[in-house]
């Protein structure tokens, strides 16, 4: 109404960073003053104490087993006594009490005996107990210079070897008609989609076997998340720095950086995989692995050159392209063989299934055709071959 004098709002005086600071410091007093008188009227819980612990790493030395515990419940936990296969067993730890996401080292000196299985049960103070398994037992190798030169080695078998070896594909797409070029990207497409759905079930599997105190399975979804943001977050800034007469503000040797990116997180899980399975013995190190791999990764490398059949680049941008896809595989090898944990392998196999989805996000519009179509028979045709060429060499694939 005319005439009245608006009333003066609320914090109108105030500097901004003011309006800021004074909510949280009443949140931070209100946390405190609860967390000082003991949250009133809460009381204690009734019941037994929840008692949740979870084996992240198993090592076997001669004569003696090594189990590191974490412990996944909201109560502490001190193990009483422990069992193998049905026999009471003596055991030092590091710490009498296990408290909530703390871990210890139990060391049980057994003598165990190589390829054979062992049921491992943990009593705690209350009667609880936990149950852990050794499928197979075999010597956890020691990380000396032969044991990380191995794993290099290994890492190089499995990934820049095959991933360098189908880059030579490159001749072959510089030469193709414009419409089977939609059909090679559709292809590429459907080669990058396979490994993220791989990325994301072998996640999910090791985030459900491990420890769940930090999120378990959960981690392969906020893995995929951040990469896929961050991705996004660095191919804004490369358009913006792209020539601006590119088509979309990028060029093929952006579209292949991103795609090596991401195929180079997909193969830093495949190395941890390799690594963890050839540190408790159940990985057969024979020419048909390797044979398998490179089959399976070769066809890596033409994901990678797909992009560039327009503008070549020289042998070192493809040489430095090559280590970005293949390389992180020794990364992963290192990891899994000495220091696998399965909540940073979820993390990071999710982060790879990320960075594949938004790598296929920039490839999707390189497959429509003068009317602004995506899906016609050729490139689905090309969509499944990419899907059914990786599943079929998977199938050679045996860790």
């Amino acid at each position: 109404m005319e005439g009245r004098a608006e009333s003066p709002r609320i914090g109108s005086g105030l500097p901004a960073w003011a309006l800021g600071a004074i909510p949280l410091a009443i949140i931070v007093a209100a946390v405190a003053a609860f967390a000082l008188l003991g949250a009133p009227g809460l009381g204690d819980r009734n019941g037994p104490p929840v008692e949740e612990l979870a084996v992240e790493r198993t090592v076997l030395h001669p004569g003696e087993i090594e189990l590191t515990v974490r412990n996944d419940g909201p109560d502490a936990v001190t193990i009483a006594q422990v069992i193998v296969n049905d026999g009471y067993v003596d055991f030092s730890s590091d710490s009498a009490q296990i408290g909530r996401l703390a871990s210890t080292e139990l060391t049980i000196p057994y003598d165990w005996v190589e390829g054979e299985a062992y049921e491992i049960a943990m009593l705690t103070s209350t009667g609880g107990t936990i149950d852990h398994s050794i499928p197979i037992a075999a010597e956890t190798p020691e990380a000396d210079a032969g044991f990380f030169g191995l794993m290099a080695l290994l890492g190089i078998y499995v990934g820049v070897i095959p991933v360098t070896l189908g880059m030579l594909w490159l001749p072959f797409v510089r030469r193709i008609d414009p419409q089977w070029m939609r059909v090679l990207m559709a292809l590429t497409i459907g080669l990058l989609a396979f490994l993220a759905i791989d990325a994301v079930l072998e996640g999910i599997e090791v985030g459900a076997e491990g420890s769940q105190a930090f999120g378990g399975a959960a981690l392969v979804f906020l893995g995929a998340l951040a990469a896929y943001l961050a991705l996004s977050g660095i191919g804004a800034y490369m358009r913006d720095r792209s020539e601006r007469a590119a088509a979309a503000g990028m060029t093929g040797s952006y579209l292949a950086l991103l795609v090596a990116i991401g195929i180079g997180l997909h193969n830093l899980g495949e190395g941890l995989a390799i690594g963890s399975a050839y540190a408790v013995g159940a990985l057969a190190l024979g020419t048909f692995l390797v044979v398998g791999f490179a089959i399976h990764n070769t066809t890596e490398g033409l994901a990678i050159v797909a992009p560039l059949a327009d503008r070549p680049p020289g042998l070192a941008r493809l040489a430095g392209l090559g280590l970005v896809a293949g390389a992180p595989a020794i990364l992963g090898a290192f990891i899994g063989a000495s220091a696998f944990n399965t909540s940073l392998a979820a993390l990071l196999l999710g982060a790879g299934a990320g960075a594949i989805a938004q790598v296929i996000q920039q490839l999707v519009p390189t497959i429509r055709d003068r009317d602004g179509r995506m899906l016609d028979p050729s490139t689905v045709a090309g969509l499944l071959g990419g899907l059914a060429l990786l599943y079929a060499t998977s199938l050679l694939v045996s860790v």
